[in-house]
This record gives structure tokens, sequence and C-alpha cells, in this order.
């Protein structure tokens, strides 16, 4: 089955004809699906839509928060709730076109886990274009993973992915790049990409700002989530060393003027160089400090959790047989 998530957030004037292009869409395609919405809060009346389709179709469902939590809390409601091996993501607004699904199907049955939309012809203006291939570009540079558009709203997984990541904040644009720092594969398959029809964009400079901060999140859990005294430690190290260094040269300086008699004496108090250097041993040291304790977090939170990941095991299969051996009637086979 085929659980397609669909967060709602004000968007009553779409549902009716988003559910109509999603079972037209799947239906063609002779694809057993659920849809599931997840109400994050609306106030326009979105709920009383989605009760009614789902009194009118048993293949939807709802969930209803109490207020706006966001998006990445909506998309993890319909994880739980989902019941499918196949998980589809996409946004309310009709912007993502269902007639996709049979493609990211297809991309997903070439051995990808993950399947995320890249709107290759994108209807945006400038304004948002341009940023979007900004913050794309970076988020390759920084995570690895060079993908045309971590932000679309498309994305095919399977079930494994969805219960080994955790989103939260603003994360849910991230969802490949977690998976892929979970070992899974990821490709993305070009979509079309329509014009808004009902309501009005919530993108805008917040969001971007948000996003470059959960870049740099995102980069730090999946580089160093397990492993933070690396990034901290070295950071320590090196602002402890620099300290030290500008310390050293003034203590040598001091000697060959004052002890020497090489040049000038002079004091060392009012130099420059002397603050920035306690400076750096000061924030070394903060570093070193923050670096254990954010070991000593990681080594609590994660017991209970396993920092790897299984694709797939082997199991005992048993051959039943009408030959009795030695009195039984079945005989194990290990693989």
């Amino acid at each position: 089955m085929l659980s397609i998530l669909v967060p709602v957030y004000n968007e009553r004037d779409s549902l009716a004809e988003l559910h109509r292009q999603v079972t037209r869409a799947c239906e063609d395609a002779d694809l057993a699906f659920e849809m599931i919405l997840m109400d994050d809060g609306s106030r326009d009346g979105s709920w009383e839509i989605i009760e009614g389709l789902a009194a009118a179709d048993e293949r939807v469902s709802g969930v209803r928060f109490r207020r706006n939590f966001g998006k990445a809390a909506a998309l993890t409601a319909g994880m739980r709730a989902a019941s499918g091996r196949l998980l589809l993501m996409m946004d309310a607004d009709l912007q993502d076109d269902p007639a996709e699904i049979p493609a990211l199907l297809a991309k997903h049955e070439e051995g990808y886990d993950v399947v995320n939309g890249w709107k290759e012809r994108r209807l945006d203006p400038f304004g948002k274009t341009f940023p979007s291939k900004v913050f794309n570009g970076l988020v390759g540079l920084l995570t690895g993973l060079k993908l045309h558009d971590h932000n679309c709203g498309l994305k095919l997984f399977t079930a494994d992915v969805a219960s080994e990541i955790r989103i939260y904040g603003e994360l849910h644009r991230f969802i490949a790049v977690l998976a892929h720092a979970r070992g899974f594969s990821v490709a993305e398959q070009s979509v079309n990409h329509r014009p808004r029809v009902h309501g009005h964009s919530k993108y805008g400079v917040r969001r971007f700002l948000r996003g470059l901060l959960d870049l740099l999140t995102v980069t730090f859990l999946t580089g160093y989530g397990q492993r933070p005294q690396h990034l901290l430690g070295a950071v320590g190290l090196g602002s402890f060393a620099l300290g030290f260094l500008g310390l050293a040269y003034l203590a040598c300086a001091w000697v060959a003027m004052n002890v020497l008699g090489l040049g000038e004496p002079e004091p060392i108090g009012g130099r420059p160089l002397l603050l920035y250097s306690i400076a750096l041993l000061l924030l070394g040291a903060q570093a070193l400090s923050l670096g254990l304790l954010a070991e000593l977090v990681v080594s609590y939170v994660t017991r209970d959790r396993d920092s790897y990941s299984v694709k797939e095991r082997t199991r005992d299969r048993v051959v039943e047989t009408d030959e009795p051996t030695f009195g039984a009637a079945t005989v194990r086979e290990r693989l």
C-alpha cells in the first residue's frame, strides 16, 4: 500500500480537488493507497472538509492538531499513522501534481529508498527561485548530497526510512539528507510544477533564514551527532593552540627586551595580542568543556538507540519434507 501524507494548513479550497486528482492518479495506475490529511491547526474550516472526505472515502483519514505545530510535526503524525510500505509526502496547495506518482514509484523500483522530487521547470518568481538555488547549493556542499531541489514537497520514501529518521522544527525539507546519512539510497525525479490556484504562499525571508539555521543543525547532526567532541574539541584545541602561541611569543619578546637587552624595553601588558591570546585560551577551554558535556548527553540519550542502520538479515527457513529424518518431520537450514 502507498500511504500519501498531506500536511494541511488553511487549504480548504484545494482539498476536494486534491483528493479527486490523487484518486484518479492512483486508480489509473492500479495502486492500493491511503490518504492521510494532517490538519496543522487550520482556521479556515479545512477540518470539516477533511471529515467529509473521510466519510465519503474509507481510504481517507485525518489527524487534527489543537494548534499550528509546523509541517515537520504534521508529517511525523502522518508517518506514525501510515500503514503502507511506501510513504509519499506532498503539499495540499495543488502545486504538486499527483499525476507524478507513477513516475516516482518507477524511480523507486530502480532500487532507491528515497526519491526526491525536482521541480525542473519551476513556476515561481525570481525572489523564490534564486534563494532556493543558493540554499540547495549550500546543502549539497555541506552535506555531500547534491540534489537540485531539497525543498520539493514531493518525496517518496520507504517505511524503513520513516522509522529511522526523526524530524522536528523545519527538518522536513532535509528528509533526503537525513536518510542519506543513515546509508539509504537517494535519487531525484523530475516532476511537474503547477502555479498556486488557492490561498497564498507561506514562503518568506524568515523561512529562508530558518532554513539556513536548520542546515547548520543538520550538518552537525549528520556529521557529528554521535561524536560532538570531534568538532567542538577541534575548535577548542585550535583556539587553545593559537592562544598559547600568542602568549609564548609575548613571553619570548619580554625576555628578549628586558632580560637579554635586545631592543628598547617595554611592557607587554598593553599589547592587543595579549588580550586576543587570553580570549583564545578561554574560548578553547569552553569549547573543550562543551564537547565533553555534549558527549555525556549523547551517551545518555543514545544508549537505547542504535547508531547504525540494518538493510536486511538472513533468516531461518523451515523446509518441509516427507522423509523421516531421525524422527523429525522438518529440516532447518541456516541461510
